[in-house]
């Protein structure tokens, strides 16, 4: 698996804990462990022998340290000597905290000989294996249970399980420290709801209480304004908490960006003190007009004799009425579905009118046909398993999926890929060499099939390696008849991870040539299809991919890392795109990974998004400005009013499926800041203005670039609304990790 790194969140509600005063504060830094590959679980006792092993980092892969290309079992062991006096760091010395990072991929850990918590499965587990190579590790033992051994070494065994790539300890420094009784209380935004009633935003916010022991005290809120730097009310209460409970608790404040809810928990017993901050969720894009309007992309790819399926993407009042003129020989329009299918036998340029009524008026659009030999003619918009169900998707997973792209009409918007990541693939190959699915995927043609007569397109994924990573059948030397068999699927996409190819096939100083080879391959086989099958180039941006990831028969192509709901990462993918922005166009985009919006989980216990509301208005928009492929990866089924809200923006959607296709450039930064656009198909430039600072702050933004003159029309995306002409004095007021999203200029 890929690597990535985000920031560790060791204090938990802000009790005055951490690494950088350590002395002070009690927690123990864990630096280094023993090291031996393979497994045995007497490794897991306390008085094992592991003298002869070797000692590594515990903030670095193994493969990094010696193991080079290690794949499989393998254990850690930390030693570690736990004073007593850790106790009075604390006000209630009840339960040990063991932060282990993050283990690449699956873990079971011990302290001293007895299990305290796991990640993911193992290849052996019932369930079938599954990844977690990018959990974070935090694993409590009640101090009561007698397994802590004070002023004695105590040995923290890990076992694990590396499917591909670097294995092992990685991102930051693993802890050990007594947890303060007040960490155990602390809003879930998973079971907190909102209500959006025009400005205000009511919210039920769920308190868990995750200890196993009563909380009570006072709960102290305030509702703060960053925009303004005011308090907007304050309040108290006292709470009471049965163990392993929660309740449900009111606030209500103004629904704008900045708005922030306060918390100070004092615990009644003991004086601990905890704090929080809630980021308040806020709604930019306006409701829906009841009047007809049709969506998405104005220009479609397709090569002759290849199946088309295009969902009409149209939003008003129903009844809404659909309808297709000018349609070329081979296309048919299905009213009932909204569905223009067929082949086009010739080559050409074929220009549809696409219309949608209802009792208030009709909404007319040229969808521009073209056929030729160039696919993905914008940045595919759509979904991905990964970043929700990792290795645990299934066919009933996918279906649920697709209907509920279209029951919250996302796919009224032009979302219209679904597809399945890794985990679909059999055991073994066929006699006949050829691949199939394991029991979660009983009929692959059959799901196709349904989702092509919703106009969606279906997706899948593989490795020109031996395996893929989550350890499953890859494509190595049966190219040819994987794209035959996904082919007789009605498969509309793949995704090629190098995964296992990286450490069994190249050489150790690769070539330009010897990256190339893999997906020249596949390509070809691709390209040998009476379909069309859009070609992802999933190798993280090695050697340059972008220079040539089209001349393989790529139209599209991953350049960085994996992606995580961090803001961290998300940071550093953006600065990462500067390099292989200029490369972008018509058939050929830069891929900085899936979406992190919504509630995802990689196949674990789902969470809503670590990243914040101003985090993810600066998200969308910056992958829009990029011309990014937008693969959303989290559940649909669970879509919330804000995700939603964020993801069936026109104007800003229009941005990214802009037919020009040319990427934005950063323009200026400063101090904090950046100026990125982006030239428009109608010469207008889209204008992004970053606010990376950690206050709610202005930018006057006059001649900052010279498309932002005086006098120029601007218009807010996200609000679509139309703002006074830019002056001199005009202000972009931006919350902090936030944007502004301007159309500049006026349209032809």
């Amino acid at each position: 698996m890929r690597r990535s790194l985000v920031a560790a969140l060791l204090a938990g509600l802000g009790v005055s804990t951490s690494v950088a005063s350590a002395a002070s504060t009690g927690v123990i830094e864990l630096p280094r462990a023993k090291f031996a590959t393979g497994d045995d679980m007497a490794r897991a006792r306390a008085d094992f022998d592991d003298s002869k092993w070797a000692e590594l980092s515990t903030t670095l892969n193994f493969e990094k340290q010696g193991f080079e290309d290690y794949d499989g079992y393998a254990w850690y062991r930390i030693h570690v000597r736990i004073p007593s006096s850790l106790k009075s760091s604390v006000k209630w010395a009840e339960r040990l905290r063991i932060y282990l990072s993050s283990i690449d991929d699956v873990d079971e850990t011990f302290l001293n000989g007895v299990k305290i918590g796991a990640m993911g499965q193992m290849p052996g587990d019932p369930r079938g294996y599954a990844t977690r190579w990018n959990g974070l590790r935090e694993y409590d033992v009640g101090v009561s249970s007698g397994l802590v051994r004070w002023d004695e070494d105590n040995v923290i065994a890990i076992r694990l399980y590396d499917g591909s790539g670097g294995g092992g300890f990685y991102r930051d420094m693993p802890t050990l420290r007594l947890a303060e009784i007040v960490e155990g209380f602390k809003p879930d935004t998973g079971k907190t709801r909102y209500d959006y009633a025009g400005p205000i935003v009511k919210a039920s916010v769920h308190w868990a209480n995750s200890f196993p022991v009563a909380m009570q005290g006072r709960l102290d809120q305030e509702v703060f304004d960053a925009d303004s730097g005011k308090v907007l009310s304050r309040g108290s209460r006292g709470v009471a908490v049965a163990p392993n409970s929660g309740i449900d608790l009111p606030v209500q404040a103004p629904q704008r960006a900045g708005i922030e809810v306060r918390y100070t928990f004092t615990e009644a017993k003991t004086g601990a003190v905890g704090r929080s901050v809630l980021n308040l969720p806020y709604l930019l894009t306006p409701a829906e007009s009841a009047r007809p309007r049709i969506n998405g992309a104005t220009v479609l790819g397709a090569r002759p004799g290849s199946p088309i399926y295009y969902r009409l993407p149209a939003t008003g009042r129903s009844p809404l009425k659909l309808g297709a003129r000018d349609l070329p020989a081979g296309l048919a329009f299905d009213p009932a579905q909204g569905v223009i299918s067929g082949r086009v036998a010739m080559a050409g340029e074929y220009r549809i009118t696409l219309t949608a009524s209802n009792a208030l008026g009709e909404a007319q659009r040229v969808l521009t046909l073209i056929v030729g030999d160039m696919l993905a003619l914008t940045p595919p918009m759509g979904w991905n398993s990964w970043n929700v169900y990792g290795l645990a998707v299934d066919a009933a997973k996918v279906r649920a999926v697709a209907d509920a792209m279209v029951s919250t009409g996302l796919a009224a918007h032009g979302w219209t890929y679904v597809n399945i990541d890794d985990g679909w693939e059999s055991a073994q190959r066929n006699a006949d060499g050829s691949i199939g699915t394991n029991s979660k995927f009983p009929d692959m043609k059959a799901l196709s099939d349904d989702l092509h007569a919703k106009g969606l397109r279906f997706g899948i994924y593989s490795s020109p390696g031996p395996l893929t990573c989550g350890r499953f059948l890859g494509s190595l030397g049966h190219e040819r008849q994987d794209a035959d068999t996904w082919a007789s699927w009605g498969v509309d996409y793949l995704k090629y991870d190098l995964c296992s190819y990286e450490t069994t096939n190249l050489p150790k100083n690769p070539s330009v040539a010897d990256h190339r080879k893999p997906y020249e391959i596949m390509g070809k086989a691709l390209a040998a299809q009476s379909r069309d099958i859009v070609f992802s180039l999933c190798q993280y941006g090695s050697a340059d991919v972008w220079n040539w990831g089209r001349e393989v028969g790529g139209s599209l192509w991953r350049t960085t890392g994996d992606i995580e709901d961090s803001w961290r990462l998300v940071r550093e993918i953006m600065e990462a795109q500067v390099k292989s922005a200029p490369f972008a166009g018509p058939g050929r985009w830069n891929d900085p990974d899936m979406l992190v919006v919504g509630e995802v989980g990689w196949g674990g216990e789902l969470h809503p998004t670590r990243i914040t509301p101003d985090e993810q208005y600066t998200h969308i928009s910056y992958w829009s400005l990029l011309a990014a492929p937008l693969l959303l990866g989290n559940d649909l089924t669970r879509l919330d009013a804000f995700t939603r809200n964020l993801l069936v923006n026109d104007e800003v959607m229009a941005v990214n499926q802009d037919p020009l296709g040319r990427a934005a450039r950063k323009a200026w930064s400063g101090d904090g800041w950046e100026i990125w656009e982006r030239e428009l198909a109608d010469g207008r430039k889209a204008v992004g203005v970053f606010n990376f600072g950690e206050a709610f702050r202005s930018l006057k933004i006059a001649g900052r670039v010279p498309e932002l003159t005086a006098g120029v029309a601007l218009r807010d995306l996200w609000r679509q609304k139309d703002l006074a002409a830019l002056s001199e004095g005009f202000e972009a007021r931006v919350p902090a990790h936030g944007v502004l999203l301007l159309a500049v200029g006026k349209g032809r």
